[in-house]
């Protein structure tokens, strides 16, 4: 292409993308930095309709346990009380953060003795009729909560990345790492790698802030590359009103100096971080998934611990007398926590996501529900079933989203079990008009920024969203660059 033709594209496809990259710089600042951010709420009546709860959808209702004649329900705002009709609901969420960060509570268990513990996914709160305190756990950095499971006198808070045990009083937590299964490489997933060199943080808190400039560039790039599109036009009207514009005149060289050289001079890194950027969504995602990779070297991607960000659920099963482990990788079965995990076949189909429910039926069997659909397991059969159809499940890896996106289930209130379904939501039980716009937290809500669902107008195109966004900002990139190489060449 003649270089007035890389000319136009660079200009229009800058203009017409600004905005957006905007909100990809702006967001993804705040997502490198969720600790700062946790307690800073979002109202969702400011946001668009489809954001508000409607029906107990989004993950507002996870599970359910019974407490004496009470029911507690909790999910990603909190946990609510109602009584096994489900007719009203008042708040239980007394003594919890007010951030919604951290009301977004995984799972709940009661003690022999009544006394309540909730796995919020940044700490355990203990409840013991007075309100909920915060129960110390020796985290490990970065890590976070993802289940609570309680075994006799045994509670075992599950990490991403470890196990915490306790028992009676559940006053302290030891750390538990579990052992590698057999044929363990040390490969970790290439969407995992792509994720964490996308963000920086492969490099800790410094790769962050690398990444933190290159967004700031970005931003630079998009304000002055505007400014020069604009600048001329306001130069000619103040000259045709018969005044001089030299200051204009002077910004305007400013901003196309200053749009050069960060553009000339961070080209690669630009082109990498949009381009790890678009890896992470589909339909590139789904191909990132099925590959693993070793991990870089001396990064925290080079774990010495074999679960290192893999881990996800936990349950004992009575009838085999065994810990059955979800994680990233698969269904595992151990005999007992300190044995080596061994990797469970004919298991039913998980989404990418993980699990959102999994305990047992009246049947005694495994009810495992994720955004891939809900399906009854039957390990005595070692098959699978689908909970809605009953049709035997395929023997593959569940895709990010099925047709029924499972995001929670509730056996204590009504006749009988309902499944929430994240869309959708449920009519089992009515949900209070005044939870519709129960807060958001801002960290997720820079997330539905960046990842393009926030741009609700684009209906089922949010899905394909950043593949798209993706190449355009490539394309930008690649044609500011062009330009200069060209301009260079001709001088």
């Amino acid at each position: 292409m003649k270089r007035i033709t890389w000319k136009k594209h660079h200009k229009w496809f800058g203009i017409i993308f600004a905005f957006f990259m905007l909100m990809f710089c702006l967001s993804g600042i705040v997502l490198n930095h969720r600790a700062l951010v946790a307690d800073i709420n979002i109202d969702r009546s400011f946001l668009p309709a489809d954001y508000r709860y409607n029906k107990w959808n989004m993950g507002l209702l996870r599970g359910s346990i019974k407490c004496k004649d009470k029911v507690l329900i909790y999910g990603n705002s909190g946990i609510w009380k109602t009584d096994s009709t489900g007719h009203s609901f008042s708040d239980f969420n007394k003594g919890l953060p007010a951030g919604a960060d951290f009301r977004n509570i995984k799972a709940m268990v009661q003690t022999p003795d009544g006394s309540l513990f909730a796995a919020g996914q940044f700490g355990l709160y203990r409840n013991d009729g007075k309100g909920w305190e915060s129960t110390p756990l020796k985290f490990s950095k970065h890590e976070r909560i993802s289940d609570l499971v309680l075994k006799g006198d045994t509670m075992v808070v599950v990490g991403r990345s470890y196990l915490y045990t306790s028992v009676n009083p559940y006053n302290e937590f030891g750390r538990l790492e579990l052992k590698a299964p057999e044929g363990y490489d040390g490969n970790v997933s290439l969407f995992r790698t792509v994720w964490l060199m996308h963000s920086g943080e492969m490099f800790g808190t410094l790769g962050k802030l690398v990444m933190d400039t290159v967004a700031v560039i970005l931003i630079l790039l998009c304000l002055t590359g505007i400014a020069y599109w604009l600048l001329p036009k306001y130069i000619r009207k103040i000259r045709m009103s018969g005044k001089t514009a030299k200051g204009s005149t002077q910004l305007m060289k400013t901003s196309l100096n200053w749009h050069d050289k960060l553009g000339r001079y961070t080209f690669l890194i630009l082109i990498f971080v949009a381009f790890t950027g678009w890896c992470l969504r589909p339909p590139v995602l789904i191909a990132l998934v099925s590959f693993r990779t070793p991990a870089i070297p001396y990064t925290v991607a080079d774990s010495y611990n074999a679960w290192n960000d893999r881990l996800r659920m936990l349950r004992y099963d009575a009838e085999f007398d065994d810990w059955i482990l979800s994680t990233s990788e698969g269904f595992y079965s151990m005999a007992t926590l300190r044995s080596v995990p061994v990797r469970l076949e004919k298991t039913p189909p998980v989404s990418v996501m993980g699990l959102n429910v999994w305990q047992k039926d009246s049947c005694g069997n495994w009810l495992a529900g994720s955004f891939s659909g809900m399906y009854v397991w039957d390990r005595d059969k070692n098959a699978s079933f689908d909970y809605f159809s009953g049709e035997k499940a395929e023997d593959v890896s569940g895709p990010p989203f099925g047709k029924f996106a499972v995001s929670g289930y509730c056996d204590n209130i009504g006749e009988k079990p309902f499944v929430v379904e994240y869309h959708n939501g449920t009519s089992a039980i009515p949900m209070p008009e005044d939870f519709s716009c129960l807060p958001m937290s801002l960290w997720n809500f820079a997330q539905e920024i960046h990842t393009g669902r926030i741009y609700t107008v684009l209906g089922q195109g949010t899905l394909v969203y950043i593949f798209f966004a993706g190449m355009a900002a490539m394309w930008c990139i690649y044609t500011g660059f062009v330009i200069r190489r060209k301009k260079q060449n001709r001088t």
